[in-house]
């Protein structure tokens, strides 16, 4: 797909493809890591898969893209619905399916250099905010 078909992409499948890419990446990097249990790596993948945790990454790394790249997160932000947040607040929800939007766009355009500067990103903001290790 092109990189202009990507950006045509409506935003809540975008977001469907960036939230299974973003979970694949990050279960990846932590079976990479100390923990095996599976349990275990289920409960540390959700302190960076949960809508707040998405929400708080897409602040953080908001200087670092493009003009494009914020149009996409807010085309995903803006994009509604019919899903109601059972665990997260509204804001944070939107703001989550805006990260994954970004995440589907980079991966569906091929722009896999700018995917993963942005997943590190991710990870690494993620990682200091809650501490290598901790829950």
């Amino acid at each position: 797909m092109t990189e202009e078909q990507a950006f045509l992409t409506k935003p809540l499948v975008l977001a469907y493809i960036g939230d299974a890419v973003f979970e694949l990446y990050v279960r990846s990097r932590l079976v990479d890591g100390k923990y095996r249990d599976a349990h275990d790596l289920h409960m540390k993948s959700i302190r960076y898969v949960k809508a707040s945790a998405q929400s708080e990454i897409i602040r953080s790394i908001e200087e670092m893209l493009s003009e494009r790249e914020k149009d996409v997160v807010r085309f995903g932000r803006n994009a509604h619905s019919n899903t109601v947040p059972k665990h997260a607040d509204i804001t944070d929800y939107h703001a989550a399916t805006g990260f994954e939007a970004l995440i589907g766009y980079l991966k569906l355009s091929g722009q896999d250099e700018r995917l993963s500067e942005i997943l590190e990103a991710s990870f690494e903001h993620i990682d200091g905010a809650y501490g290598r290790g901790k829950p």
